[in-house]
């Protein structure tokens, strides 16, 4: 690939994510790898989302330098739970799927279901908007902390 991704391995935690995508987007996008799907200009909103992730990110290397520190937070292990909505006459594309891994520091499981509104032109993502369970990133990752009673 060229681009924003010298070395794909910074993002091996995040494979089955990759993959889950690419799955629901095949025959619809271009590239070889989830970064080549995207646009160079795309626009990714995290409309639900957790506390100091950003709401709004432009660009496919902005995409790929937030999601490179992925791997020490969580790891996913899988994804499944796909659903394909699929809109020709207005190129949107909602996906529908769950992802599942683990928390580096704590442990503890992670098991997210997302909803993706994708809008695809000239057979790449120009536009994202992602909807995910903010608590089960807060049950993964131990925040808040359980009272001590």
């Amino acid at each position: 690939m060229t681009g924003p991704v010298d070395d794909i391995t910074d993002f091996a935690a995040l494979d089955p994510f990759f993959r889950i995508v690419q799955e629901g987007l095949a025959g619809l996008v271009d590239g070889e790898y989830f970064f080549d799907l995207l646009a160079e200009d795309v626009v990714v909103e995290y409309v639900v989302s957790v506390p100091g992730y950003p709401r709004r990110v432009q660009g496919r290397r902005a995409v790929a330098d937030l999601y490179r520190g992925y791997g020490d937070i969580i790891v996913l292990h899988s994804a499944d739970e796909l659903a394909v909505h699929h809109d020709p006459a207005a190129s949107v594309v909602v996906l529908e799927y769950a992802v599942h891994g683990r928390a580096v520091h704590t442990g503890h499981a992670y098991d997210n279901h997302f909803v993706s509104v994708i809008t695809v032109r000239g057979r790449q993502v120009t536009h994202w908007r992602d909807y995910l369970d903010p608590v089960a990133v807060f049950q993964a990752l131990g925040w808040p902390a359980k009272p001590r009673y």
